[in-house]
């Protein structure tokens, strides 16, 4: 920013200049060919200037981490988004769909969105979500979080559901980014949306000033290719999926929102920031390392994976709201060896014999309670952190632990209100 008059000049690169209530503003395009349009966008009373461009590198989509009780642990909120800042992370992302947000309530929402700017505390750009299939809706949750002072962009997915067609789209994130004076990164996700926001429909959508880019989500190189091809380069291009991060920054995209990040926040930066200097070879380096941890977290529904990762991690707790579940049985199995080989979770060495001791697992997840003996050792019980698929927090418990296994039957016997008891294999 600098005062009233004329720019300075700014021979690296074209620049563009906006006088607005007596405020200069001045955005540098690094490449030497200039937009299609300029980023001054008149409406009525009010003008603005969009610089978004210093937003690349990884951003992570947050997860949204749950107490027992299902209520969202803030604690662990704050603790993951300064981790997450002090790694070196790019920008932050609250309340995507890696966040959980359709189970959030508008309170919730609003919540998490507010202690992350809290906690990043300017250091980090802050794009929020906000994402609804109802155009009327998307609108006012954009004007909502637009409002809130530390926000500098939305991010917003096509509507889901209702499948609309190309016009539709074109016609649903025009009417948001006409409704804020924040920049917009439009969401392409066909797989969850059921909606894809074809090529050209985003050149179309990239003549909107204040619409700065796109997290390509569509896991289609050859339609991101066209897409880089004909956007103007002043519009950013992130890749959605971690494992193409670096294809889609070598095709001419500015970075990646990442699931991965939650969990290696440093590596990922370093990774996607090599790529963006042009050092392939550590890039790569990188890349090869944690590519199967990458894939993994799509082993089972996003963000089932990842939450499961940094529960590992001792990060958070392993709680998901309805309609996800914890991961498989089989599938956390292969999951905690990936994370252990990658570094992220420590070789457990084998439990002494004499340390073994004994759980009782209760639940009521049916209605009647039901009670299983198990060691200690035992896979599903896993020293009473273990949870079987289909199981949740509310509605199961472990007891224990017992120092013997008659300790355990003579406690298994006094439990009220038990109506089936059993014991488990491993017994």
């Amino acid at each position: 920013m600098c005062g009233a008059g004329a720019p300075p000049a700014n021979p690296a690169g074209i620049s563009y200049w906006a006088h607005h209530a007596g405020i200069g503003a001045i955005i540098h395009f690094p490449r030497a060919r200039a937009p299609r349009h300029t980023s001054v966008l008149q409406a009525g009373s009010f003008a603005f200037i969009l610089s978004f461009m210093e937003l690349r590198g990884c951003g992570t989509a947050l997860i949204t981490p749950f107490h027992q009780d299902g209520s969202i642990d803030e604690p662990a909120l704050r603790n993951l988004v300064a981790w997450q800042v002090e790694s070196g992370i790019g920008f932050l992302v609250p309340c995507g769909s890696t966040g959980e947000t359709p189970t959030l309530s508008h309170d919730e929402w609003l919540k998490v969105i507010d202690v992350t700017i809290e906690v990043a505390a300017g250091r980090v750009p802050i794009v929020a979500g906000a994402t609804s299939n109802s155009t009327n809706d998307a609108v006012a949750k954009a004007k909502e979080v637009a409002a809130r002072p530390g926000v500098n962009g939305i991010l917003t997915a096509s509507p889901y559901y209702n499948k609309p067609t190309q016009e539709g789209q074109y016609r649903h994130f025009r009417a948001i980014a006409e409704a804020v004076d924040k920049s917009i990164i439009l969401y392409n996700v066909p797989g969850r949306t059921g909606a894809n926001i074809e090529p050209a429909t985003l050149v179309r959508l990239a003549e909107i000033p204040n619409i700065a880019g796109v997290k390509e989500a569509s896991g289609n190189m050859t339609q991101i290719a066209e897409v880089l091809n004909s956007v103007p380069e002043r519009f950013l291009v992130f890749s959605g999926d971690d494992a193409l991060t670096l294809p889609v920054i070598a095709l001419g995209g500015v970075g990646i929102v990442s699931v991965a990040s939650n969990e290696i926040p440093r590596e990922m930066s370093e990774m996607t920031n090599a790529a963006l200097s042009n050092d392939w070879t550590a890039a790569r380096s990188i890349h090869r390392k944690y590519l199967t941890l990458m894939e993994a977290n799509f082993m089972e529904s996003n963000p089932m994976p990842v939450k499961a990762v940094l529960a590992m991690m001792g990060k958070i707790e392993e709680i998901y709201r309805l309609p996800l579940l914890p991961m498989r049985r089989d599938t956390r199995s292969r999951l905690q060896k990936i994370a252990t080989e990658a570094g992220l979770v420590a070789r457990t060495a084998p439990t002494p014999a004499a340390a073994v001791n004994f759980y009782i697992y209760e639940n009521w997840l049916a209605g009647p309670h039901k009670i299983v003996l198990h060691r200690s050792s035992c896979g599903q019980c896993n020293h009473g952190k273990g949870r079987p698929a289909g199981h949740d927090a509310n509605h199961a418990r472990w007891h224990g632990p017992y120092a013997t296994l008659t300790e355990t039957r003579d406690a298994s016997h006094s439990m009220t209100g038990v109506l089936i008891r059993s014991e488990c294999k491993c017994i």
